[in-house]
């Protein structure tokens, strides 16, 4: 490894991250100190509640979301993709540690009120964390909801900007609704009459012009389209065909979410950083209906539950030049994996004194590894755990039976194959439970 100067040095160590080995030798440290050219810029973009079936590549009919769909025109678009937790939090904590948030205890979700001491573990360290450590500059615009303490603020976790609100839900229209909840520029509250899904995209916009020159990590975690439904006429009106006015409603963040990515990848290529720029999207779990319309088609369950609906996920990504162009790839992925990827398109490693569950799916996206990048998935999500190897996946909730289903037949986990192969449930069921003894009890 190449010597590093005083301030990058200091910056590893507390990051506990580094360059890679291999060929990288970042040269980062506190303040954004160069890194070495050839690294992409990142931008990760993560909706909130959105169903697998709300987005126009994936089949919806009533919405349109032609920006986000040009990602997979472009790129990657990624039919079984997971996240590690079927609600908010445990997903954020999961995507920016490329851990299982169930090895460190982030397992059930933040409600308000937060209870002391709750957030992402202080000694887990981020995307943020490790990009920084090797030259990115690094912001936030969005939702935070991994704790509200000092100790857990997203400027204490590796994010050089931030400008967001810290807990799970926020009104879009009134941003002084909850006192309690502010929206914040850096750590001070700011209060606007802007739609808020609007003010996160123009944060994004600017976090672009200031550091085009990169490299830079942008996570732009918009709340739309979680409840509160609300939107702005002019957005309302974009839908009129639309009866169900919850729906329309739904429609209409979803659109402004949509602009939002359109403006940001429009930046990009203002500046002429697109070819640049690793930019993924994914939402954080599945939708959930009753309270916001969003739609899981064809998938059974919803968030907060480890049915398909509840963890498949839209992921979609593009690095033009590396990945190729409207590929479809069938694999199962992870949002675990944003991390070891990200790091890995950067020259960078992450901390190596902790299991890193997330797996580097550049050789797999250039062709140079056929196999699959996951032998193995679980979740677990206070009782009900699951596990996906190969096409099987096994639901287990409480002292209920397993349930098993072969995916590859039946995605929608209509058909319970657990009596007829008893052999199957035994093999997952062993796996499960090697899994879970590695884990710590959920921290509240």
């Amino acid at each position: 490894m190449r010597r590093l100067p005083a301030l990058a040095a200091l910056a590893l160590a507390w990051s506990g991250c580094g360059p890679d080995d291999s060929g990288g030798s970042g040269t980062g440290g506190p303040g954004g100190g160069p890194a070495p050219p050839g690294r992409p810029n990142v931008v990760l973009v993560l909706a909130d509640d959105l169903g697998f079936a709300d987005l126009g590549v994936h089949g919806a009919t009533d919405v349109r979301t032609p920006h986000i769909d040009s990602i997979a025109a472009r790129g990657v678009r990624f039919t079984d993709a997971y996240v590690p937790g079927c609600v908010c939090s445990p997903t954020r904590a999961g995507l920016l540690t490329g851990r299982y948030p169930q090895r460190f205890g982030h397992e059930r979700n933040l409600r308000h009120p937060f209870p002391p001491g709750a957030g992402l573990p202080v000694g887990e360290k981020t995307l943020a964390d490790c990009l920084k450590a090797v030259g990115y500059a690094t912001g936030i615009v969005g939702k935070w909801h991994l704790g509200i303490e000092s100790a857990f603020f997203p400027l204490a976790r590796g994010f050089d900007e931030f400008f967001g609100f810290l807990y799970g839900d926020h009104s879009y229209l009134d941003w002084d609704a909850e006192p309690g909840n502010p929206v914040y520029r850096q750590d001070q509250p700011v209060v606007e009459s802007t739609y808020l899904t609007d003010a996160f995209t123009r944060e994004a916009v600017s976090f672009i012009d200031r550091h085009r020159d990169g490299p830079f990590f942008l996570y732009l975690a918009y709340s739309a389209p979680h409840d509160p439904l609300e939107a702005p006429q002019a957005y309302l009106d974009r839908f009129p065909a639309i009866a169900d006015p919850r729906r329309r409603t739904f429609a209409a963040m979803l659109s402004a979410l949509d602009d939002g990515v359109g403006a940001v990848l429009d930046r990009l290529r203002v500046h002429g950083i697109e070819d640049e720029t690793l930019v993924i999207f994914l939402s954080d779990n599945g939708g959930i209906p009753a309270e916001n319309t969003s739609r899981n088609d064809p998938f059974r369950g919803q968030k907060g539950q480890l049915y398909e609906g509840g963890i498949r996920v839209p992921f979609l990504a593009q690095w033009p030049g590396r990945f190729p162009a409207a590929r479809i790839e069938t694999r199962p992925v992870s949002a675990l994996d944003l991390f070891t990827t990200a790091l890995a398109a950067a020259g960078g490693s992450p901390p190596g004194d902790r299991i890193i569950d997330g797996v580097n799916l550049l050789p797999y996206l250039d062709g140079s590894n056929p196999g699959a990048p996951h032998r193995i998935l679980f979740w677990k999500y206070g009782s009900p755990a699951a596990v996906r190897k190969g096409a099987w996946k096994l639901v287990k909730v409480g002292s209920n039976p397993s349930q098993l289903f072969d995916l590859a037949s039946d995605p929608g986990e209509q058909t319970d194959l657990a009596a007829s192969r008893p052999d199957v449930v035994a093999e997952l069921e062993a796996d499960l439970a090697v899994w879970k003894a590695e884990l710590v009890p959920p921290l509240w």
